[in-house]
């Protein structure tokens, strides 16, 4: 069985490895969001539609919208060291953002509406 997107099933995979990473290496319970992020788009990549993909869009905004918040008050505890910057909300939920704004854009476009 081939997937239907190779391209999302491996950014699926990538961003779960980094959710897992941070959350074993790190001890950050914001791992967990990628993780479930990833996994999320390697079922899209797998066997996925429009309808679930615009769902996976609007559901990653608004968590991405959440991430940021959070980020944004644990700035002043936060160190300028690239463990503190990739372990933080605050970059999960900008990466989180702007996929969700990618996902929603993708779900309208011609390839997968069928129209040529």
């Amino acid at each position: 069985m081939r997937p239907r997107s190779l391209i999302t099933v491996i950014l699926g995979i990538v961003l779960s490895v980094l959710g897992l990473v941070s959350l074993v290496i790190y001890h950050s319970a914001t791992g967990a969001i990628p993780l479930l992020i990833g996994g999320s788009l390697i079922y899209l990549g797998w066997c996925g539609g429009r309808t679930a993909l615009l769902v996976f869009g609007h559901t990653t905004i608004v968590i991405g919208c959440a991430m940021i918040t959070w980020g944004i008050y644990l700035l002043p505890v936060s160190k300028p060291t690239l463990a503190h910057i990739l372990a933080r909300p605050l970059f999960w939920g900008f990466i989180s953002l702007f996929g969700g704004i990618c996902a929603n854009y993708h779900g309208f476009c011609s390839c997968i509406r069928g129209q040529k």
